[in-house]
Formats: structure tokens, C-alpha cells, sequence
């Protein structure tokens, strides 16, 4: 006889019952305080994702802790691991001291030796994305100093590149200059030294260094038509368009955000949509720029680069639209019932639905999904797609 269907929401799981069968024997082991760890294998469409789903529904009172790769973060070790130990940081008081040490020294939160001359590179880059200047400038500063002395020009580089993304998010973009002039010279790390470039056009081209820009978007240009990718092809659509003018510019803002749209790259589709919001503005077309803005700081606050979320947040302000300032932990605030309804709204549900699955009134659904959109800082279930990413998302590749 086959195996009955497991539900996983609105997903069927058919002949999983073995498969079923460990993940809830792991997570009761969990429950009891025991360590498990498991990988999930296997070819691409078989459905690990669905199983990842399966046990992420039965993980009520547990703390999810996700990773995603990002191809950006490929030459930084230990990223993924910075994803997930810097959710959990409040606990870190918890751990014996050895490990207490590290993590307060890789994380930035404390001075001592660096326990790895690898480990804060993703600390250093997350606290940067993120805009924590106090945090990321400590992780920088020292990166440079142990890179410098051990000879690591790449280190140096990789440091000087990240604090160009720190700046620029903050709108400081003479040191935002000074930072990607540093990193986009010389050939430590080739790769490092093409993603200072678009750092580099950027804050060129915000402090009048047209000419410095031009020549930056002159070098990016070879690197980005050799690779011939979407991403590469698509920050270079965005730095070009920095040094355009009307509908050129706006044909290569709507370009880069089309082939961005195609990578899995969301915080370099996001600050697309900011720029192109940014330039609708200067251009007096405040209603098109909203819309820009709007997606921009959406996407930005989601994926916790909350300085670029802000540039995004004050230039609607600007237009005459009130956003509530908006972090990383803002989708935290939501009750489990409210993050509930979100999801299905996410993913499709109407109202009546949802009352229906629920067991509650549509009125009711109505008026928590008006708490969520308030809390969330966005104005419709649009938003809902970026500020609460589904488990496909954000689940690391198994």
C-alpha cells in the first residue's frame, strides 16, 4: 500500500514516510536537549526543499537560523557561519568561555586577539552590509592592521572594499571615495578589486569626480563583457547609468534592475531599484520615484542592510510618503499569529481563506494584516514577498 500523504501547508509529501520518520525523530531529540545535526542530499528537484519545510512546520518554540549563499561572499570564509551565529548573539553569554571569547572577539562586540586570521572577514562584511558603523569600522581597522602585517595584500584589499560599501551606505561617500580608490588599485584579488569599481562610480559620482568615475566604468566594463552574466552585466547597466542623462539613463536603470532581477543577487537588484528611485526624484518625477523607493526599502530592510534602507526611507520622505524607520529585527515584533497570516498572504491566500483555514472572520484577517503591514513599514501584500522571504528564499542549498 503507498504511503499516505504527509501534509507540509499547501505541499503533499507521497512516500516520505522513512524520511518523515527521521526528521521527527531528530527533532524530538531537540526537544529533549540533545545536539543533532543532519544533511539533507540529493539532485536538484527531488525534494529536500520540501522536506526542510516539513520539519520547519514542527519546529514551534524552536529558534530558525538560515543561510543563504551569496556568490559575492565566495572568497570570504566562514560567512555562512557569520549568518548564523550573529542572530544568536544575545545567547553568547551562555557558552563556555573559550567559545564565548572568539565569537565576542570575531563579532566585533569586545577587544582581544583574533582567534582566526579568517573568521572576522564575514563578520567585518555583515556588520558593514549592514550599516553598523562602530561595529564594522573596529572590524575593518583591525583586518587591515593583521593583513598588513602578515603580508596579505588581498586581506587589505578585500577590508578596503567592504568599508567603501559601509560608506556608501551611510551617504558619507567622500571616505566612501577614498575607501574604493584603495581597493579598485593594484591586483591582490582581481574580483575584489571589480566589485570596488561599482563602489567607486558610485561615490565618484555623488562627490563630482565625474572623471574618476568615467575611468572606473572603463576598467568595470572590460570585466563585466568578458564575463558576460547577468550580474556582472547588470552592475555595470546601474554604474552606467549614474553617468547618464534621461532616457538613456533611464533605459540602463530599467536594464540593470532586469538582469539583477534574474540573479539571486538581492541586495545588488535593491540598490538598483534605490539609485533609480534616487535619480526619478532628482528629475522631478516624485510618483515613479515612490514606486522605486518603496521596493528599494522593502527589499533593503528585509535583507537587513538597514543604511541603505534608510537612504531608500529619506528620499521617500522626500516625495511627501511617510515610512516608519524600519531594521533587521522589525519582522521579530510580529506575534505568532500575525506572522501566520503574513505567510499565507505571501503565498497567495485571499482573505476569505485564510479566515477559513484559520477558523477566523475576514474581517479579523483584514485587520491583522493591517498591524503586519504597519509593523513591517510597507503598504500592501506586495511587500510581503520580500519583507518575509519564503523558506525557498532563504534556505541554504542542501
Amino acid at each position: 500500500m503507498a504511503d499516505r500523504p504527509a501534509a507540509v501547508g499547501q505541499v503533499k509529501l507521497r512516500g516520505r514516510r522513512s524520511e518523515c520518520a527521521v526528521l521527527d525523530g531528530m527533532l524530538a531529540a531537540v526537544r529533549e536537549g540533545e545536539s543533532r545535526t543532519l544533511v539533507v542530499r540529493g539532485e536538484a528537484g527531488v525534494g529536500k526543499t520540501a522536506l526542510l519545510a516539513y520539519l520547519l512546520e514542527r519546529a514551534s518554540g524552536c529558534r530558525i537560523a538560515r543561510a543563504a549563499g551569496v556568490e559575492s561572499e565566495m572568497e570570504l570564509a566562514f560567512a555562512s557561519l557569520h549568518q548564523l551565529c550573529a542572530p544568536m548573539l544575545d545567547r553568547v553569554g551562555r557558552l563556555p568561555a573559550p567559545q564565548r571569547d572568539a565569537l565576542e572577539i570575531v563579532f566585533g562586540l569586545r577587544a582581544g586577539g583574533t582567534p582566526d586570521r579568517f573568521l572576522p572577514y564575514g563578520a567585518m562584511m555583515l556588520a558593514a552590509f549592514r550599516g553598523r558603523e562602530p561595529e564594522a569600522s573596529t572590524l575593518i581597522e583591525s583586518a587591515i592592521k593583521d593583513a598588513t602585517a602578515a603580508g596579505q595584500g588581498a586581506g587589505v584589499q578585500t577590508a578596503q572594499w567592504v568599508a567603501a560599501v559601509l560608506f556608501n551606505g551611510l551617504g558619507r561617500y567622500e571616505q566612501a571615495l577614498a575607501a574604493a580608490r584603495q581597493a579598485s588599485q593594484g591586483t591582490p584579488h582581481i574580483a575584489v578589486s571589480a566589485w570596488a569599481l561599482t563602489e567607486l562610480i558610485e561615490a565618484s559620482t555623488r562627490t563630482g569626480e565625474d572623471r574618476l568615475a568615467t575611468d572606473a566604468l572603463e576598467r568595470l566594463g572590460e570585466e563585466t563583457r568578458a564575463s558576460d552574466t547577468d550580474w556582472g552585466l547588470g552592475v555595470e547597466a546601474r554604474s552606467r547609468a549614474l553617468l547618464s542623462e534621461g532616457k538613456t539613463a533611464e533605459r540602463l536603470y530599467r536594464e540593470a534592475i532586469e538582469r539583477l532581477g534574474r540573479t539571486r543577487l538581492r541586495p545588488e537588484r535593491a540598490r538598483a531599484h534605490l539609485l533609480y528611485g534616487e535619480w526619478l526624484r532628482r528629475e522631478g518625477r516624485r510618483t515613479d520615484a515612490r514606486a522605486q523607493l518603496r521596493t528599494a526599502h522593502d527589499l533593503l530592510a528585509a535583507i537587513g542592510m538597514e543604511a541603505f534602507a534608510e537612504r531608500a526611507r529619506i528620499e521617500l520622505q522626500a516625495t511627501g510618503e511617510r515610512v516608519r524607520k524600519r531594521t533587521v529585527a522589525t519582522h521579530d515584533e510580529l506575534t505568532a499569529q500575525e506572522r501566520h497570516i503574513a505567510q499565507l498572504a505571501r503565498d497567495g491566500l485571499s482573505n476569505a481563506e485564510i479566515a477559513a483555514r484559520l477558523f477566523l472572520s475576514p474581517r479579523t484577517v483584514e485587520w491583522h494584516l493591517r498591524k503586519v503591514f504597519t509593523k513591517l513599514g510597507i503598504s500592501s501584500r506586495t511587500g510581503l514577498h520580500d519583507a518575509l522571504p519564503s523558506r525557498d528564499q532563504n534556505a541554504a542549498p542542501a
